[in-house]
């Protein structure tokens, strides 16, 4: 009979959701301890108080900082690596926001570069071992979903008046159609910030937590030596496979993220159908 060590005879114990908990950096505290009250309690994370998700997004800002400010100051006729990368990453941005809104968009351009390469570092970012994928927090998603939202909202209204409710009036449909239309475009318009959010959030986890399942499966060897011998290769490749479609998601969702928000600002620009 093959006897499978349980996790209290190990030691191993594999979750792959606690990746995702927001965490204070210097102390420790207790799943679960934290009960609401007046008073902050010692398992409560307090509101002032750096946790591994503002740790990671600050080097999220340094590590843009790095390629934009440090790794351009030279400005070279023959650009090196660094500034090939910065050069590439504002020409592709510009391009996107040129080629969906006009001209007339690109002076919204320095907030949608500093979308992309938000969502690009820290992506790549929460790749690193031992890190924190702040963009797997539907808090920080959100946050950049509904300042898109509120953004293009507003400034539809103020650049278009009245005639910005012309995007929900669908005038090429039949008349008996036009307010049914008109209800689904309202609905649809109000569920983008949902949708903006939650499928960033929501790719990103998914890659993050199959990692670790597949880590779970290669430790297989120390609990079981007749398994693993087995199953921690196999674990092994699919964490490289994951791992390797991970690095592409990172771009492709920051990517998507970018260009709905350049779709969206164009039906504020130009909110007639």
């Amino acid at each position: 009979m093959i006897h499978v060590a349980t996790e209290a005879e190990t030691g191993l114990a594999f979750h792959p959701m606690d990746q995702f908990v927001v965490k204070p950096l210097f102390r420790h505290i207790e799943p679960g301890t934290c009960v609401p009250s007046q008073n902050i309690t010692e398992g409560c994370i307090r509101w002032y108080e750096p946790t591994n998700a503002t740790l990671w997004l600050g080097l999220t800002a340094l590590a843009i900082i790095a390629l934009f400010v440090f790794g351009t100051r030279g400005r070279a006729i023959i650009p090196n690596r660094v500034q090939s990368i910065a050069e590439m990453t504002y020409g592709m941005v510009y391009k996107m926001l040129e080629d969906i809104c006009g001209k007339e968009g690109l002076k919204y351009f320095p907030f949608v570069m500093t979308l992309f390469c938000f969502i690009v570092f820290s992506n790549y970012l929460g790749l690193l071992p031992k890190s924190f994928s702040t963009t797997s927090q539907i808090a920080v998603t959100g946050v950049l979903a509904l300042m898109v939202f509120l953004g293009v909202t507003i400034l539809g209204f103020v650049k278009n008046g009245a005639h910005f409710l012309g995007l929900f009036w669908v005038s090429s449909a039949p008349l008996a159609l036009r307010p049914v239309l008109a209800l689904i475009e309202l609905i649809s318009y109000f569920v983008r910030p949902v949708s903006h959010s939650i499928r960033l959030a929501g790719n990103v986890m998914a890659g993050h937590a199959v990692i670790k399942v597949f880590a779970a499966f290669g430790a297989m060897l120390l609990i079981s030596p007749i398994i693993g011998i087995v199953v921690t290769p196999l674990s092994v490749l699919g964490i490289v496979g994951v791992y390797g479609l991970e690095m592409l998601v990172a771009i492709i969702q920051a990517y998507v993220f970018t260009i709905l928000t350049c779709v969206y600002l164009k039906d504020a620009l130009h909110p007639s159908h």
